[in-house]
């Protein structure tokens, strides 16, 4: 049997337990396509099951795998598949179910995926760069299906720099939104650049500051701290969609959440999607019409996946740090 690099860790723990190693190479059952990853890249949520916060879900079977979205190339096609065809340029994500197990993870050189899984890439992207828009199904997810933004309504993006946020930002102009950025102050220039009609630096501008902007329509939030002082700058009707908790204060966010959605007309969401073909397709148009382009912090060898964690779990990112694969 063949075998592959792939991303891997024998203990919970900071991000020095990560190394390059190898696993043997998938092969394409039935109904599955095997992929040849170019690049995946490093999200939020990988980084507390590394460090073991999560184990009750994850348990202590070593080593693991770690990566959830991915680009690459099509290498095979399983029995009883006739399609996407081989060479074919596609991007997806692994089953999110899959990543607490630790089985499998796309930062590694191959997966194995159903078609549903990914869709092809947009045409002209770079495969590597293209790594950095995949979390993005989860700002269409959060403004388009979950808050179902309107043209002239005014939204706030918090982590407006950062691997979802700049993505967001992009998605409240193609939608018609008034955009206002929080993010750091070293990236004011770039979410300006990305659609924001007003951007602040948010270590000095906070929730009480933007009360005199008037109301938010929609508040998408990346950051998970205060969440109740930023559901009182929603207008009536007003919708926040989180996809971050305050992990110092889980219970006391969760709670807050659940509270938000019984009582009152400014209700507080917080998901995690599970993207599928239709929205990764759906990421495509928007990148190939134009209305989307990736930012990429920092691109990574797969040797050094340690680094990109420790990166990530650092703050101040600029876009998205990616992993390069082959």
């Amino acid at each position: 049997m063949s075998e592959m690099r792939a991303a891997l860790y024998d203990r919970y723990g900071p991000p020095d337990v990560l190394y390059e190693g190898t696993v043997p190479t998938p092969v394409a059952g039935p109904g599955e396509l095997l992929v040849r990853v170019h690049g995946t890249s490093v999200n939020s949520g990988e980084l507390p099951m590394r460090a073991g916060k999560l184990r009750a879900l994850g348990g202590r079977t070593f080593p693991r795998r770690t990566g959830v979205d991915f680009s690459g190339e099509v290498a095979a096609l399983g029995p009883g598949l006739t399609g996407p065809a081989v060479g074919a340029h596609v991007w997806g994500m692994v089953p999110r179910g899959d990543l607490p197990r630790g089985k499998v993870g796309s930062a590694a050189e191959y997966v194995t995926v159903r078609p549903r899984q990914v869709a092809l890439a947009p045409a002209g992207l770079d495969l590597v760069e293209a790594a950095a828009l995949l979390a993005g199904t989860t700002a269409i997810t959060a403004l388009r299906d979950k808050a179902r933004i309107r043209p002239g309504e005014r939204l706030l993006v918090r982590g407006a720099s950062g691997g979802v946020g700049h993505v967001a930002v992009q998605l409240g102009r193609a939608y018609g939104a008034h955009v206002t950025a929080l993010a750091s102050g070293k990236n004011l220039e770039l979410v300006r650049e990305l659609g924001a009609d007003e951007a602040y630096d948010y270590r000095e501008t906070g929730p009480g500051d933007l009360r005199d902007l008037g109301a938010f329509d929609v508040v998408f939030d990346s950051v998970g701290s205060e969440a109740g002082a930023y559901r009182r700058l929603l207008a009536p009707g007003g919708r926040m969609m989180g996809i971050a908790f305050d992990t110092s204060r889980f219970g006391a966010s969760v709670a807050y959440t659940l509270a938000s959605a019984v009582y009152g007309s400014r209700r507080v969401r917080f998901f995690s999607g599970n993207p599928l073909h239709q929205d990764f397709a759906d990421l495509t148009g928007y990148v190939e019409s134009g209305a989307l382009r990736p930012v990429v912090d920092t691109v990574h060898p797969l040797a050094e996946i340690a680094a990109a964690h420790r990166a990530l779990e650092a703050g101040g990112v600029r876009g998205k740090h990616v992993v390069r694969v082959i």
